[in-house]
């Protein structure tokens, strides 16, 4: 097939991102679910290593690259930043214990699980404790249920669309891959509310371009994120993201400006802050298997003398 095709298929299906981190109650919203009964013993086992002050558990109930999101809007990072964060506050406050109530529990498919609740941290002898809402993000690997994200919240106010797509800052900005078969240049920037990401695509191929837009966003009512993407030829995209130990799942349906239709899976590997690798697979486009791809994707640097 054209090469364009391959191009045109990335930035129809280009999507990205996130983490978090959380812990689960003794209650859960499902009781009787499989789901609930999973999320219980990922619960107990939370509670358990926090309140036996084992740094190196509550690390371990994370993905490798998952994130801890404070009220304050600290970031830690990956398994062994948020071991230390533990080992330093167990330091500070060995005798401190955890109470956790879950107010709901959502599944996203198979693999995903949006918890939401509150948890109540009672330190050292005197007493005094702090009570925190948080939204938790659980992946399915295996018979566990590892945090991939976790982010905690004051009482007041409830997170807007824009705090939850945080995790995708790093998106912001522009990016490049240049190759013997073509060029694909995207531009990534906040909305002017400040609740969205907006993604500009220029795919240049036998001299041949092709222009998408693209919308990110936070749907809440299903706890996840999504995108929306707009083709220059009529062309449109809709796709649902999924977190995974080394990136990120997207799960598109595209629809052509001649009606036929196609879907997509592609997975998004960051390598460092400015390269990131995207392979999908199982393309089909209007009953049609089409071939894999993979681009490496990198950060392009400012001309010289102009301001980022």
């Amino acid at each position: 097939m054209h090469t364009i095709l391959s191009r045109a298929f990335f930035a129809r299906w280009f999507l990205f991102a996130a983490c978090c981190i959380g812990g689960f109650a003794a209650r859960a919203a499902d009781p009787v679910s499989p789901l609930a009964t999973m999320i219980e013993t990922e619960a107990a086992a939370t509670v358990k290593a926090f309140n036996a002050a084992d740094a190196t558990a509550l690390g371990g109930m994370f993905l490798e690259k998952g994130e801890l999101v404070d009220e304050q809007g600290n970031v830690f990072t990956g398994r062994p930043e948020i071991t230390a964060l533990f080992q330093r506050f167990f330091g500070r406050f060995p005798q401190s214990k955890l109470e956790m109530a879950v107010t709901s529990v959502r599944p996203i498919g198979d693999a995903i699980a949006v918890e939401e609740g509150e948890r109540r941290i009672t330190a050292g002898t005197d007493g005094e404790s702090a009570q925190v809402r948080y939204i938790a993000v659980r992946s399915r690997q295996g018979d566990r249920w590892p945090i991939a994200s976790y982010r905690e919240f004051t009482a007041e106010p409830l997170p807007t669309a824009g705090d939850m797509l945080r995790p995708l800052a790093w998106l912001v900005g522009d990016w490049v891959d240049e190759g013997p078969s073509g060029r694909t240049a995207i531009s990534f920037r906040w909305s002017d509310d400040g609740n969205f990401l907006l993604g500009d695509y220029l795919i240049t191929a036998d001299g041949v371009e092709s222009k998408s837009t693209q919308r990110i966003g936070w749907d809440a009512a299903s706890g996840t994120y999504r995108s929306w993407t707009f083709d220059s030829d009529g062309g449109f995209t809709v796709g649902a993201w999924m977190a995974l130990e080394d990136g990120w799942e997207v799960v598109s349906d595209a629809t052509f400006p001649d009606g036929t239709t196609g879907s997509a899976t592609m997975k998004i590997m960051p390598q460092d802050d400015d390269r990131f690798v995207v392979r999908s697979s199982g393309r089909i486009v209007d009953g049609n298997t089409e071939p894999d791809f993979e681009l490496t994707i990198t950060r392009r640097q400012p001309a010289q003398g102009a301001t980022r």
